[in-house]
């Protein structure tokens, strides 16, 4: 598989990890869009939130429980922060493997 998160979670490509468990991975975005930029992907392969299924939801919920662990232990949680997950060319989704983009640091005006 070519797919370069999938290189990342074997230690293939190098990241800066934030968090690490045995379904999840948050590394730092190498473009980021706000003072903290993170991005999640869960270590089981999917293309987009439309793979999603009942055999592959724990995964999702994982990320769902890690997020705000990581706004809190980066100092952003309780100012807040934003969540966004691109599905679909679109959608402006460039890596076909599915992940969640932790946005903090900053004040968001614009949607």
């Amino acid at each position: 598989m070519d797919c370069i998160f999938c290189k990342i979670i074997a230690g293939e490509i190098p990241s800066t990890k934030v968090y690490e468990d045995d379904m999840v991975l948050a590394f730092r975005d190498i473009n980021p869009a706000a003072p903290e930029h993170i991005v999640i992907v869960p270590k089981n392969h999917m293309e987009s939130a439309n793979d999603i299924t009942e055999e592959n939801i724990k995964y999702v919920t994982a990320i769902w429980q890690v997020i705000p662990k990581i706004a809190k232990e980066l100092g952003f949680a309780e100012n807040g922060y934003r969540v966004i997950n691109n599905c679909g060319e679109d959608g402006g989704q460039t890596v076909p493997h599915l992940h969640f983009h932790l946005l903090g640091g900053r004040k968001f005006t614009d949607f």
